[in-house]
């Protein structure tokens, strides 16, 4: 969008373009080059300017509506319908299907090698180091680092879910549609179990040894206390996908460079130390449920639903604050009044 004002001088139109384009790639914020431009220029005749003006506080913008102020500084997007034909003709709904699988496979094999790795150097029958290794945290740094990794690689393609509780979380914000979610969500559980087959293929011996880096409920941990580690561990790293990725965000933010695969990253690392201790951290259900069918033991298959019900509790609570209290979407579907916040 291009906010329009009237401005008047005797400068010469290759003068007033010439300083335009200057300002346009200065490092200035939009409103300061703005001003400078009008500063050296009384009003006469209509500039378009290429940046809209932005309030940092309120939903403001400049309009054309006989010079009223316009309700919002960016776009939403269309809501994705909820079954949408068209996309099953196109290869690009087939393409990020395929990417979501692969960033699930490359996803689990780098990181459940990473968790039998550091059983492994740290088994006391063994006489190994019980401080050798990579540790909690450099567990945490594998799953947040590869997830930083494979969003930035992917988010173009797909969105870059690679976890059936972040895809929930944005169907329910209508997102994407119900036959995009379902197969990616097919798509990152075959990728987990393809992923984890290929860490047993290379270290048998280790894999079963090690408990496949499967999520199972850690002893002297209630039922109740899994349960809420991992509603409250996936509602983190949703509303971050969501904050990251917000368009209101991106308008208002333009001006300073925002990766938002870096917060989701850092989101996954934060959940990890504080929940590896209580489930191995699950807050991905292909995560979890690909490890349990390469281990097929018991224990895996019996905390199961933990690791299911919990990130698409979180998810939707998540989708539900985003949405619905941040963004006010149920207020302004009534059309009761605009949010300003």
């Amino acid at each position: 969008m291009t906010s329009k004002m009237t401005v008047e001088s005797s400068v010469s139109d290759e003068e007033l373009n010439s300083r335009l384009l200057s300002l346009t790639h200065s490092s200035l914020p939009p409103h300061r080059s703005l001003l400078l431009l009008l500063h050296s220029r009384p009003p006469r005749e209509l500039i378009h300017y290429p940046y809209p003006l932005i309030s940092m506080a309120k939903d403001v913008e400049v309009g054309e509506h006989g010079g009223a102020f316009s309700a919002k500084d960016y776009q939403d997007p269309p809501p994705a319908p909820l079954i949408d034909p068209e996309e099953l003709t196109q290869w690009s709904f087939y393409r990020a299907i395929i990417a979501e699988f692969i960033a699930t496979l490359l996803f689990l094999y780098i990181t459940v090698l990473t968790v039998i790795g550091y059983k492994s150097q740290t088994n006391p029958a063994e006489a190994n180091d019980p401080c050798g290794g990579v540790g909690i945290l450099g567990i945490a740094w594998a799953f947040g680092g590869m997830i930083f990794i494979l969003v930035y690689c992917t988010a173009g393609i797909s969105g870059g879910h690679i976890n059936p509780a972040v895809t929930f979380g944005l169907f329910l914000a209508r997102k994407v549609s119900l036959v995009r979610a379902i197969m990616y969500m097919v798509a990152q559980c075959l990728g987990a179990v393809c992923g984890c087959g290929l860490v047993k293929a290379f270290q048998k011996a280790y894999y079963v040894r090690y408990g496949g880096g499967a999520n199972e409920l850690a002893p002297g941990y209630s039922t109740g206390t899994g349960l809420g580690a991992e509603i409250i561990g996936t509602f983190v790293l949703v509303y971050t996908v969501f904050s990251a990725t917000d368009p209101k965000r991106n308008a208002r933010d333009s001006h300073v460079p925002v990766l938002a695969p870096l917060p989701i990253g850092f989101a996954v690392f934060m959940v990890h130390l504080a929940t590896i201790p209580i489930t191995g951290t699950g807050i991905n259900p292909a995560r979890s449920f690909g490890a349990a069918v390469i281990y097929g033991k018991d224990k895996a298959w019996d905390d199961q639903w933990i690791f299911w019900v919990g990130p698409f509790i979180g998810a939707a609570v998540a989708a539900f604050y985003h949405q619905y209290i941040l963004r006010a979407g149920a207020v302004k579907a009534l059309g009761s009044f605009r949010s300003t916040a």
